[in-house]
């Protein structure tokens, strides 16, 4: 269980971190995170700190499958770790 939790904070503070560089370089105008990429680190576990990043950095807060896409895949891994733990 404690691997599992020190996993769940460097998946999160990663996913920040990422997002907020992504913001860096979107204006810097230089190349950019792929989308899928950060989609990928919200679905490995990453989602809290994502959704952190949007609110913090004001980063992607225009695009709905990002608004709706990363609170939903939040509340997936809740439900699925209520079960997973119940």
């Amino acid at each position: 269980m404690k691997i599992f939790l020190i996993y769940c904070l460097l998946i999160n503070i990663a996913a920040f971190f990422v997002m907020g560089w992504d913001k860096r370089c979107a204006i810097q105008h230089t190349q950019r995170i792929p989308e899928k990429t950060l989609f990928i680190l919200a679905i490995i576990g990453g989602s809290l700190g994502s959704i952190l990043a949007m609110i913090v950095f004001h980063h992607k807060n225009r695009k709905p499958k990002f608004l709706i896409g990363f609170p939903v895949i939040f509340v997936l891994q809740v439900v699925l770790l209520y079960q997973l733990l119940s």
